[in-house]
């Protein structure tokens, strides 16, 4: 498939869903019943969406010379990852397909800034399944505290929505508020196993894994930075008791150190260093 009709098809499909999501979104429309053709509509075309993208994103990070790792593939990368695992979590856990809809603009996001921004962070992979590992782990990581960070937001807005007693659809499919909790508590508890992991490997592997001894870049300061930020929020709940808004601004924190490290480091690199 040529890449202009790669990118076109991948794009419509996010902007439909887009479509759909916005109209759900509606105060207007939170009176009308659940309109079961949209939701046939979201449910057959976001698979196709993800099939689209991910195809998108292998022509543009798989190389001849190894895997362009640039901005925008990372992120493409990113926001993929997560939007499959909520995907797949609204398969098993009727109600979360609902926020699907919130991340199809960013999964359109996404797909523009690849076409808009050109990316040449070439690593060398010769198949050494360490390097993989690491980055599998690394990658599951970021989207699990993204998925975290979207789940908080959302919480949020369910909180905001039942004070004002009228429901969006999008809204009154998700589980209670307090499942909804003790989920996000779940998914932080899943991705800091992960970041401790990918932390630890970076640190003393360093040399076995990127073939350089280990130093103390920015990248690894705010990577070690979120950690103690969501180690500290993960103690306050088992330990204390946090929980509501509290447990929100601890999770938007941390991802914010966590992008800072991620994202962040590669904006400066590419688009003010000019360096890959």
């Amino acid at each position: 498939m040529p890449d202009l009709i790669l990118y076109f098809s991948t794009a419509a499909c996010w902007l439909l869903l887009s479509g759909i999501a916005w109209r759900a979104s509606r105060p207007a429309y939170a009176a009308v019943p659940s309109p079961g053709a949209e939701l046939r509509v979201e449910t057959a075309l976001m698979p196709v969406a993800l099939v689209l993208h991910a195809t998108l994103l292998y022509r543009r990070v798989v190389v001849p010379e190894g895997l362009d790792l640039g901005l925008a593939n990372a992120v493409g990368m990113l926001v993929l990852l997560t939007v499959t695992i909520y995907w797949l979590g609204g398969i098993a856990m009727q109600g979360l397909g609902g926020i699907l809809g919130l991340m199809a603009p960013i999964a359109l996001g996404a797909v523009l800034l690849q076409a808009v921004i050109p990316t040449h962070h070439i690593v060398t992979y010769g198949g050494d399944p360490f390097f993989a590992l690491h980055f599998a782990i690394a990658m599951l990581a970021y989207s699990l505290y993204f998925v975290a960070t979207v789940h908080a937001l959302v919480m949020l807005a369910e909180e905001k929505w039942l004070h004002r007693g009228v429901l969006p659809p999008f809204i009154r499919r998700l589980p209670p508020l307090l499942e909804m909790e003790a989920l996000l508590f779940r998914i932080l508890l899943a991705a800091f196993v992960l970041l401790t992991l990918t932390v630890v490997s970076g640190v003393f592997f360093s040399e076995e894994l990127f073939g350089k001894p280990f130093t103390m870049t920015h990248k690894i300061v705010f990577a070690i930075i979120s950690w103690f930020i969501f180690g500290g929020l993960l103690a306050g709940h088992f330990v204390r008791g946090w929980r509501g808004r509290t447990a929100v601004y601890w999770t938007l924190a941390g991802f914010t150190a966590l992008m800072l490290a991620y994202v962040g480091s590669k904006a400066v690199l590419e688009l003010l260093l000019k360096r890959g």
